[in-house]
């Protein structure tokens, strides 16, 4: 059940003033403040590694944020010639998303600033993704509830609201990683053939997609959270007046299915071309979920294409091959033993193993009351033809996005020569030069056109 829970990494001690050269000794303190702000995530991630009880999730992500604007602004500073590496630092990280022969994640040597970079981001996509899923645990099945207040349903709706932002914003950092930073990657190491899946872009714009389609269905189950507590009272036909209109959500089902169908065949493509002596092959659990959320969504299409097509004229045919569709899907999940991903404390992962359960049976259920109306209609009423399974399947109506990526915005660099600060004094001496008179008054005498003084004060350059 959405989100996917990652196991987060940890990493190695560095020290930036031993890897980096200051000439001028104008970064100095500078240096051992990325060091301390690195050392604090390090510390953190360990910390939570080893820890069973429940994770501070908002703590890492402070954490991160906090050393992004050091690491910016040393690759800045190495870029323009301020700073020099004394050789192709490598950082160690432990591979979350590496199948592994032992129970614990390997550690490996990645080299680059940009692979630190890299690691430290997908950390920031993963606790997002982290945090989201202990929100919906904190909140529960709150629209079920019949005796919630209108104030208690705006709260949850609006930390339902927060978990659906926070994937988005997860999507937003693969994104960013796959189009910006991996290609830097590659440039700097020469491309090297055999990478961590973290250091791949197929697997990390999976994973942009898997955020997406998880972000989807919380989407989803916000728009229903007005009709849900009736629905599941009087499951079946008539809907309650509150619920959503069935095609819409057929369509954004449809379409979070496709994005877990994608992000399925990234991790198949790359792993086909992975070598059998690295770690790059991707954990079970991830495809194991991606599997089993593409069969999932697929059969919530095309249960509500079969209730909207029932509820229209002429097409009761139609919806019964659409829910048989659906009722066969959602029966061979349920005898599948689905199994909760890896990375959470063993009390979440009872809470998400039951959700699953509880989620199938209460699909699969309903399901069997729809059919079992419009068949019964079909059969007493319409005698419509009954399309063939092949033939729906190849009329599947577009898909429809419910949510967008939020783009990554990179931190502005804590120091170097594209800091604010930097730019703010390059601005107020460029504002200093062209304030000075350049021999003429407020008016030139020799052409009638305001001086170079007048005209500085007239000009924004912020």
């Amino acid at each position: 059940m959405p989100p996917y829970v990652y196991e987060l990494p940890s990493t190695g001690a560095i020290s930036f003033t031993d890897i980096c050269i200051d000439a001028t000794g104008a970064y100095t303190t500078q240096l051992v403040d990325a060091t301390t702000a690195r050392a604090n995530l390090r510390s953190l991630l360990k910390e939570t590694r080893h820890s069973d009880g429940e994770k501070d999730y908002l703590r890492i992500i402070k954490t991160a944020d906090d050393y992004l604007p050091h690491l910016y602004a040393i690759i800045a500073c190495v870029n323009a010639g301020e700073l020099s590496l004394r050789n192709n630092p490598v950082f160690s990280w432990r591979s979350t998303l590496s199948s592994r022969t032992f129970s614990s994640s390997p550690r490996l040597d990645v080299p680059s600033l940009y692979a630190d970079l890299v690691f430290t981001l997908l950390t920031l996509a993963f606790t997002y993704s982290n945090l989201a899923s202990a929100t919906l645990l904190a909140i529960g099945q709150y629209e079920l509830d019949r005796y919630i207040t209108d104030d208690g349903r705006k709260a949850k709706d609006e930390k339902l609201n927060f978990a659906i932002n926070l994937l988005a914003r997860s999507s937003g950092v693969y994104e960013h990683i796959t189009d910006k930073l991996l290609p830097e990657w590659e440039r700097a190491t020469g491309g090297a053939k055999e990478r961590p899946p973290e250091l791949k872009r197929d697997i990390v714009s999976a994973l942009a997609r898997l955020a997406l389609a998880d972000s989807s269905q919380l989407a989803i189950r916000k728009l229903m959270t007005r009709s849900a507590y009736d629905s599941t009272l009087t499951p079946g036909p008539p809907l309650p007046k509150t619920h959503p209109p069935t095609s819409l959500l057929a369509k954004l089902y449809v379409n979070a299915s496709s994005l877990y169908t994608t992000a399925s065949s990234l991790i198949n493509t790359s792993s086909a071309s992975s070598s059998s002596n690295d770690h790059s092959e991707i954990i079970p659990a991830l495809r194991r979920y991606l599997s089993d959320e593409r069969d999932f969504t697929t059969a919530m299409a095309y249960k509500w294409f079969g209730v909207d097509a029932g509820e229209a004229p002429g097409r009761c045919g139609h919806s019964i091959t659409y829910l048989k569709l659906s009722k066969a899907q959602l029966e061979a999940l349920k005898e599948s033993k689905l199994k909760v991903p890896v990375g959470i404390n063993s009390k979440a992962n009872k809470e998400q193993k039951a959700s699953k359960k509880d989620r199938l049976h209460d699909e699969l259920e309903t399901v069997k009351v729809f059919l079992k109306y419009y068949q019964k209609m079909n059969d007493s009423v319409h005698f419509l033809p009954i399309p063939s399974e092949s033939e729906i399947k190849s009329s599947v109506p577009d898909g429809r996005s419910a949510v967008h990526p939020k783009p990554f915005q990179p931190p502005a660099p804590a120091f170097g020569p594209t800091s604010p600060e930097a730019l703010r004094r390059q601005a107020e001496a460029l504002d200093i030069s062209d304030g000075e008179p350049a021999g003429g008054t407020a008016d030139d005498p020799a052409t009638g056109s305001p001086s170079s003084t007048a005209r500085v004060t007239s000009t924004k350059y912020f």
